[in-house]
């Protein structure tokens, strides 16, 4: 017959029963730890002779183990095996399986799968370091600056991965589910389930449901809490309100030139695409550029590097076509400057005049050509008839 058990229940989670009475008349104190799976017997008393000093302590293998105890036929008995869980199969199968499953494999690689989460979320919030040097103004920049490097350079590429995720997951609920509306259905379905608990409560019982589970003091936020809150929330707005300046005054040239290709191609995808969609492409592109740059590095600074070679090298080419070319308009614009200089002091100074200057630019007539003489006119003798013609004027019809 099974002995009987007074359970204690503790907080945490284990289960003590003591001071139980067998059926044979033994007096003892029972012991048994739930999170350990150990159960341990004393006897205090037994009326057949048993020494107070016994223990049944159940190993790791399931099997009870009793020692140093004495029997009325006064023999010492050691390692004395008594089963006294054969009547309890169940719980056995169960602690067994619970055994083989905590201590299995696959339990064992998610608890290491969750250490290494926890260790670069870890890291990731211990990044928030004021970076040593500033901007070029010489201000200091903020925590957050390091953070969001730490963050996009994937370092740590679970917690990358993670805030990649929730950003994703925010923009699709945000488009897809209506927040507001579920948040106001979530409070008055909350409060009709209070209000009739703590009605139908003080009906029955004369004391309200929500009453009983109220807190003895409600939560309030620690001043400490909302003081590094509210840094935070100034931190990171000081970061964009500082990087957005130094985008527009191109500190970095790089980056404003991203920005501004990025500025461009938004001003025409959104004729087109949705601003969510919009949102999604460009988180996508700010968390996997730099995953992408970070993967293949080498190869592409080098074809970084032959691109900027060749650049250089047509930089270098058109620029000594443009010297030459400047040079030689600078010759003839000189040249011409200077006769035009020469005739206008010329004209200044009274030494050639424009007519003498026009004369020796034209070949001199020639002389020995005979001249045609004037046609002359034979006189008319007086009294000779001359004659005259009229002009004949058309009748008018």
């Amino acid at each position: 017959m099974e002995p009987t058990y007074p359970a204690l229940h503790h907080a945490n989670g284990d289960v003590n029963a003591t001071g139980y009475s067998h059926p044979d008349g033994s007096i003892g104190n029972n012991a048994y730890n739930r999170s350990t799976g150990v159960h341990t017997s004393s006897f205090n008393a037994h009326p057949e002779g048993m020494a107070p000093n016994s223990a049944f302590n159940m190993t790791s293998d399931g099997t009870p183990h009793s020692s140093a105890y004495t029997h009325p036929d006064g023999i010492s008995h050691d390692n004395h095996n008594v089963n006294n869980t054969s009547g309890n199969p169940i719980m056995q199968n169960v602690s067994a399986a619970y055994k083989s499953v905590a201590d299995g494999p696959l339990a064992q690689n998610v608890m290491d799968q969750h250490a290494k989460t926890t260790d670069q979320l870890s890291n990731l919030a211990a990044s928030r370091r004021t970076p040593t040097h500033g901007a070029a103004t010489g201000q200091q920049l903020t925590h957050y600056h390091s953070f969001f490097s730490e963050l996009l350079s994937w370092n740590n590429p679970r917690a990358s991965a993670i805030a990649y995720s929730s950003i994703v997951a925010f923009i699709f609920a945000a488009r897809y589910l209506d927040i507001m509306r579920y948040t106001f259905k979530v409070t008055w379905m909350a409060l009709g389930v209070t209000v009739a608990a703590e009605i139908a409560g003080k009906m029955a019982l004369n004391n309200g449901f929500a009453t009983q589970i109220r807190p003895r003091r409600y939560y309030t936020v620690p001043k400490e809490t909302l003081h590094a809150a509210i840094g935070d929330v100034h931190e990171l707005v000081n970061f964009f309100v500082i990087e957005a300046q130094r985008i527009l005054f191109a500190e970095n040239v790089s980056a404003s030139a991203v920005t501004a290709v990025a500025a461009f191609l938004s001003y025409y995808l959104a004729r087109v695409m949705p601003y969510w969609g919009l949102a999604i492409l460009f988180t996508t592109l700010a968390f996997f550029v730099p995953l992408v740059y970070t993967s293949n590095q080498e190869l592409i600074d080098n074809a970084l590097h032959q691109a900027t070679d060749v650049v250089a090298a047509q930089t270098t080419q058109l620029r000594d076509v443009a010297t030459k070319h400047t040079a030689q308009a600078a010759d003839i614009t000189k040249q011409y400057v200077g006769d035009y200089t020469a005739k206008a002091q010329g004209l200044f100074h009274g030494n050639t005049s424009p007519t003498t200057q026009k004369r020796a630019e034209f070949p001199n007539a020639p002389t020995d050509m005979p001249l045609k003489s004037a046609p002359r006119h034979e006189p008319v003798a007086v009294g000779e008839p001359v004659a005259i013609v009229q002009p004949v004027h058309a009748p008018v019809l």
